[in-house]
């Protein structure tokens, strides 16, 4: 016992990379300890994210070995994981040199985190990658990874925020988005793609989403002004060099359209490849219209505090599609990998 905590907890681990059958159910799971510098926050709740089930796949590994390099950052998973990148719950036991009265609080997880196990990382861990994550009753952190948040969403409501949000908020950010820019979102009816609508909105850009005309509607009731189909080439829509920046969750085949709408000096942020991780590039137009290419995954300093701060003003609203218990992990990704949603997909814990 650490704290009042149990000795045992249940959760979802992966046993190894492959389908759903990977994922395991377990009531005899140990509960983490609290080291120097760290938090057990008890969880609430957590999210689907594509995430998971890349590396459940070895979706990472570009050496086509998983025992190589199917983690985030290159190196091999370590088995049984306990995944899950998003985390919402509140700091139920705290290590040496934590403020005492951090605990109870109600907290989001930061995804990319720079300290572990009392030390600055020389390269980043994301949760449920690196280390285990909120597929689970408590996880550990580093109490600087652990965001105080007040807000009357509840649990559901708020896991949905950190992975997608704060990857969207850090596209932003290196893309330099402000007022009166003028945006393409890809992959906009997905959960970072929805995510940077209303985040871009929030800056007083003009947002122009990619998505299937059934979610165009959805979009615009998020801010955006206009939507296109997949299919739709931006620049024969509204001409070449017509937007200042394309936030871009899909590449694939469409990559080379998505910069020939860009205008001279505009910027292209990527986080995500669902279309195709190999696109063709024609280095004349990145060279003659003076783009800037911005491959975004490690969290900038500040963005998840900026993420916090949209958060409790209100600005930005969580899309909640549906919401399953943990122990249904199956059905849940199931239902994700159909695309047929608009948001996130929730997934709730029971109390210990």
């Amino acid at each position: 016992m650490v704290a009042g905590l149990p000795t045992y907890m249940s959760g979802v681990v992966l046993t190894g990379h492959g389908g759903p059958q990977m994922l395991e159910w377990r009531d005899d799971l140990a509960v983490p300890q609290a080291g120097p510098g760290d938090v057990i926050v008890q969880v609430g709740a957590s999210a689907v994210n594509n995430t998971d089930i890349n590396t459940r796949v070895a979706w990472y590994s570009k050496a086509g070995n998983a025992a190589q390099d199917a983690a985030w950052n290159g190196v091999p998973i370590q088995f049984p994981r306990v995944q899950g990148i998003d985390a919402c719950g509140r700091i139920a036991a705290i290590g040496a040199g934590v403020d005492a009265a951090r605990m109870g609080e109600r907290v989001l997880v930061e995804t990319c985190l720079r300290f572990a196990n009392g030390a600055q990382l020389a390269q980043p861990w994301y949760l449920g990658s690196e280390c285990d994550g909120g597929f689970a009753q408590y996880l550990r952190v580093d109490a600087r990874h652990a965001h105080l948040i007040n807000s009357p969403l509840s649990d559901a409501e708020l896991a949905t925020f950190p992975c997608s949000y704060s990857t969207a908020e850090n596209m932003l950010t290196r893309a330099n988005i402000g007022a009166g820019d003028r945006v393409l979102v890809t992959g906009a009816s997905g959960g970072v793609g929805s995510a940077a609508v209303q985040l871009a909105c929030a800056r007083g850009a003009e947002v122009v989403g990619v998505t299937p005309p059934a979610k165009a509607e959805a979009l615009r009731s998020l801010g955006a002004v206009e939507t296109l189909g997949r299919d739709d080439d931006p620049a024969a829509r509204f001409g070449q060099n017509s937007f200042d920046a394309v936030i871009d969750l899909v590449a694939g085949p469409a990559f080379p359209r998505l910069l020939d709408c860009l205008r001279p000096g505009g910027r292209y942020a990527v986080a995500g490849a669902v279309g195709g991780a190999d696109v063709a590039l024609d280095v004349r137009t990145l060279y003659l219209k003076d783009l800037t290419l911005f491959g975004c995954t490690g969290l900038d300093d500040g963005v998840f505090a900026q993420l916090i701060a949209r958060i409790e003003a209100g600005d930005i609203r969580p899309l909640v599609a549906a919401s399953f218990p943990l122990r249904e992990i199956g059905a849940a990704q199931t239902m994700f990998q159909t695309k047929s949603h608009i948001g996130k997909i929730a997934l709730t814990l029971e109390a210990p």
